[in-house]
């Protein structure tokens, strides 16, 4: 093995040279920065608690309902980068062994279902929204309609984000299913 294959860190003046790449974020969808900006919220929050319980010694009572909240709310919208990326858990051993038609057939039902799903959730997160009415948050003043609108847009946000995998599926010709070393970014 050559160790002098890789890249070349150590100058010939026997100083580190090492450079960065450039960060480019201009891919990065809505979903993750909204995902972001609540995780913040929410590290901001449990060190505030934290702050205020073990340092002032007088714990902030609304910070435990308001981080479990915010934690909700960014797994249901971080999820939607799950369902765009394709990468949720997916078995796809049996589609190994299945006839390429077969194979191609149940990897477009699992898209289709997986829409259904979503639809469904969006239309019974509405349904759950309708019945609170006006309920109120336990320690804060606030409309419960608040957390289940978050969870009804993360929903609503892998409803679209699956009919874009189905597009993407159809077009290639095949499902990650199908082939597992694929990924959403093959084209």
């Amino acid at each position: 093995m050559d160790i002098d294959a890789g890249p070349k860190v150590m100058g010939d003046d026997g100083q580190f040279h090492a450079a960065d790449e450039a960060v480019d974020l201009s891919g990065t969808p809505v979903e993750a920065w909204v995902a972001l900006a609540l995780f913040w919220a929410l590290g901001l929050t449990v060190f505030y608690q934290f702050f205020t319980r073990y340092v002032l010694n007088n714990s902030a009572s609304w910070t435990e309902e308001i981080a479990r909240y915010l934690l909700i709310g960014t797994v249901f919208v971080g999820a939607t980068i799950g369902v765009a990326k394709n990468n949720h858990i997916q078995v796809d051993f049996f589609y190994r062994f299945m006839p390429r038609a077969l194979s191609r057939a149940m990897g477009l039902l699992v898209d289709v279902m997986r829409i259904v799903f979503f639809g469904l959730a969006v239309v019974m997160s509405w349904q759950m929204m309708q019945k609170l009415g006006s309920y109120k948050m336990t320690v804060i003043d606030l409309p419960m309609n608040i957390v289940y609108g978050v969870v009804m847009l993360g929903f609503a946000a892998m409803f679209v984000r699956s009919f874009w995998v189905l597009r993407v599926h159809w077009r290639r010709g095949y499902c990650v299913l199908e082939r597992p070393e694929s990924t959403m970014d093959d084209r």
